[in-house]
């Protein structure tokens, strides 16, 4: 690969990944779009584990606390401290890995089109912008320690919509979240800490297929890819926090609608 695909890509990925406006689209428009030969599975895997070390890094802490609650959780049969919001994570990533397990050939051999991006960027663009109009009126919002299961299952259905290209699982997840009542921060990190075990299943799914695919892995692309889009990542999950009740969602909203026309343009330009 180019220097210069590596770079752009790997920061689009790590940007895109826990933005609402959906990575697994920016990754196949932008070589499209740009008349660059598609990057390959290889590259996909690096720069999706970088976006992994990115959370995981930024949320060491809670990682760590979930992680040892949960243990603890299951040794003495009764909820522990952080060991509920383990439960959440784990359950919340059922729905998308039977679904990716089911439909993954569906969907990458049918759905996978400029067409099909465009509108599940403006609708679910829209969708969005409702959930976060409706959070607004809530005058006591949630955080993510107070899910129900319900709620949970509910978060998980809807992050099995983000394996159609253009939904955006991070948009999907804060979508169904601000609409349960959570407030927009609670509803952003539930859905940074629901990427981590969706993230590692995809990537080991994508891996496996790696095995058996008889191309030459290109070791100094992959390995500025994860660098790269790591550190574009934990800058967004840093800033995104930072600023998502300042700015709210609108601008996101703006950018999804304005990517959906300029692609119907592009496909009907008559």
């Amino acid at each position: 690969m180019d220097p210069l695909h590596i770079i752009v890509l790997a920061i689009v990925q790590g940007i895109t990944e826990f933005l609402p406006i959906s990575s697994s689209a920016h990754l196949i428009l932008f070589p499209r779009l740009a008349g660059w030969e598609d990057q390959g599975l290889a590259f996909d895997v690096a720069v999706h584990l970088g976006t992994l070390l990115a959370v995981v890094g930024y949320f060491r802490r809670d990682v760590l606390a979930m992680g040892r609650d949960w243990g603890r959780s299951l040794w003495l049969r009764r909820r522990v401290g952080d060991s509920r919001l383990a439960w959440a994570v784990l359950l919340g990533t059922v729905p998308v890995g039977l679904c990716g397990l089911l439909f993954n050939d569906v969907i990458a051999q049918a759905l996978r089109s400029p067409l099909v991006i465009a509108w599940t960027t403006i609708g679910f663009g829209l969708l969005l912008w409702l959930a976060d109009g409706v959070a607004r009126r809530v005058p006591r919002p949630r955080d993510e320690h107070s899910l129900t299961r319900l709620d949970i299952l509910l978060i998980g259905c809807a992050q099995a919509l983000a394996l159609i290209p253009g939904t955006s699982r991070s948009g999907i997840t804060m979508t169904a979240g601000l609409l349960l009542g959570l407030s927009r921060a609670a509803a952003a990190r539930f859905s940074f800490l629901l990427s981590i075990p969706v993230i590692l299943l995809a990537g080991g799914l994508s891996t496996w297929e790696l095995i058996f695919e008889d191309h030459p892995v290109h070791w100094a692309a992959m390995g500025a890819g994860v660098v790269l889009s790591a550190l574009s990542a934990y800058a967004c999950i840093h800033w995104f926090l930072k600023l998502l009740d300042r700015l709210g969602l609108f601008p996101f909203v703006l950018y999804r609608l304005l990517l959906g026309g300029v692609l119907l343009f592009l496909l009907y330009p008559s």
